[in-house]
């Protein structure tokens, strides 16, 4: 018995010393490359030929070594916290516009419905001159956005050029504290069918989702459509807890496990549901991603809901902020989350990477299968959320895409607006044939160009021929088929009239009707909420769904 006790006591021995020899390895390396560091960098601000900046060399070394790792574990310099709140609580100090730079200039994009920009007057394509005694012309818009914000109850002085009045105006603003809603719009798409957006997970996400769903259910709700498309998470906890309104108390929703034992935690819900029963359609999209996935994933693997859409972005990854020294804070990722099915969706591998430094999807091969919790049904991890319903992605055309991005489309509907006081309702309003024309006769002296894929491909073949000398003799050929592939813009304005239309048409009526009008009016042409009315009037075809017997359309 003692030696046995002698055998236990030096194998624990033995393990410590390789513990402790183990961490007090890694700790010299630690301290001998923060000394190196710490030394060059002392060097080159000596002995440099220029003039260097230690705080933006310290910065640009901080964000490459975090960059090594995944784009989710960030350093938040002390100036950069209000931006980092921002983001977690959707509140600032400010005025409650978007603008964009067009050109030299700093246009008012949208004043937000019922902010203080919006209540000061000013409009879309308002062109800003200065802000208090800054002049604006030359710079960008993320200098602007600075000056624009500040704390709530300040004021400023902005001065703008209307498109239509001669001299330029100044505006009296008052800040306030600007809450973007996590829930930015809310229906009854038909008598039954209720539609909630969900946006972001900020604090007050599950607040906004409750309030939304008791009024339609209140309007005589019976089905949801939960849109999800686009929102790219946010606080788990908000997630956990908009997953309670249709899952019964005390269900596992997400757990995570983390290198720290203190990372590893199992979140259940923590009360009564609201409604267990009600028929729902989730849509997701590949910007669909963290909160949304635990949202979406979490509702599949229960059984609860019929994901509809497109695979989400697969972010299995969980961030918590660490202080440091000067006010600054480190944003790192901690752990993974599973959901529970027991899978992790994470879809990029940031531990293996390519000989360029690109980090890795998990492999086909390592993809493991799963089942949900009720009915058993297949899922898999590696990949994000797969929808049980898949609809096709919409892919606009490149003059469209011109367009927007040259802003021919915004300062058109600025023109609109200005010479049109009133339109019909945002579900309603759509532009004449002539109205169309209207708007091909105004570009006919703006810049927009562009070129196609195609086009680009062909231009490289001639480059690559003429290098290895079989471009002679291809002349005619090559110019017949380039003139075929070549975009021609007045074609091109014909040929997706539909959908140049239905943009621009989007654009007119956020000049009168703001975000929801932009919304309401998307609604009506949009594939993924036509796909899950029809879902949801269709409960053979939902229940199957549900219970693993139907075959998907993909």
């Amino acid at each position: 018995m003692k030696k046995t006790k002698k055998i236990i006591i030096a194998i624990s021995i033995s393990i410590s010393a390789f513990l402790s020899y183990g961490f007090a390895d890694n700790y010299f390396e630690l301290s001998k490359n923060l000394d190196i560091f710490s030394t060059l960098l002392k060097e080159l601000n000596t002995y440099y030929v220029d003039e260097t900046k230690p705080g933006e060399l310290m910065k640009t070394g901080i964000d490459a070594m975090l960059q090594s790792l995944d784009p989710y574990t960030n350093y938040i310099p002390e100036s950069a916290i209000e931006d980092y709140r921002f983001m977690t609580t959707g509140q600032y100090g400010g005025i409650g516009a978007l603008i964009h730079k067009d050109s030299n200039q700093i246009i008012v994009s949208e004043p937000y419905e019922g902010f203080p920009a919006f209540k000061a007057g000013l409009k879309a394509g308002d062109v800003i001159l200065m802000v208090d005694e800054y002049k604006v012309e030359g710079k960008n818009s993320s200098d602007i956005s600075k000056l624009l914000r500040g704390q709530s109850g300040s004021s400023l002085s902005v001065t703008i050029k209307r498109p239509n009045v001669q001299e330029p105006m100044i505006k009296e603003i008052v800040r306030e504290n600007i809450k973007i809603n996590d829930v930015p719009y809310f229906k009854m798409l038909d008598s039954e069918v209720g539609y909630i957006k969900l946006s972001s997970f900020t604090e007050t996400a599950s607040k906004e989702f409750i309030a939304a769903f008791d009024e339609l259910k209140a309007q005589g709700m019976k089905e949801l459509v939960f849109d999800l498309r686009g929102n790219g998470g946010g606080l788990l906890i908000e997630a956990v807890d908009i997953v309670n309104i249709f899952i019964p108390k005390g269900k596992k929703v997400v757990e995570t496990r983390g290198k720290l034992q203190k990372w590893d935690a199992t979140y259940v819900t923590r009360k009564e549901p609201l409604d267990i029963k009600i028929p729902i359609a989730v849509l997701v999209d590949g910007g669909s991603a963290s909160a949304s996935e635990i949202v979406s994933g979490t509702l599949q693997d229960y059984d609860r809901a019929v994901i509809v859409g497109r695979q989400t972005f697969g972010k299995g990854l969980v961030q918590q902020t660490r202080p440091l020294s000067y006010n600054a804070q480190l944003k790192v990722t901690v752990a993974k989350y599973y959901i529970p099915s027991g899978r992790c969706i994470q879809r990029i591998d940031y531990s293996t990477k390519d000989e360029r430094g690109k980090a890795l999807t998990v492999p086909d091969s390592l993809i493991s299968s799963f089942k949900t919790v009720l009915n058993k049904r297949p899922v898999s991890d590696g990949k994000g959320i797969k929808p049980d319903l898949f609809t096709e992605e919409e892919t606009m055309s490149i003059i469209t895409a011109t367009l927007m991005r040259s802003y021919n489309i915004f300062n058109y509907a600025t023109s609109y607006y200005l010479s049109h006081p009133t339109i019909a309702p945002a579900k309603e309003f759509q532009l004449s044939d002539k109205e169309y024309d209207e708007f091909i006769e105004y570009l006919g002296d703006k810049k927009y160009n562009y070129s196609t894929q195609s086009e680009e491909i062909l231009k490289k073949l001639k480059e690559v021929a003429e290098d290895e000398k079989y471009f002679g003799g291809a002349e005619g050929e090559y110019a017949a088929l380039l003139e075929k592939l070549t975009p021609n813009k007045n074609s091109d304005l014909i040929k997706f009239k539909s959908e140049i239309k239905m943009i621009l048409e989007n654009e007119i009526i956020s000049r009168y009707y703001y975000q929801d009008g932009r919304i309401e009016q998307s609604l009506n042409s949009d594939p993924d909420v036509k796909e899950a009315l029809q879902l949801l009037k269709n409960k053979k075809q939902y229940n199957e769904i549900l219970a693993g017997t139907f075959v998907p359309n993909k």
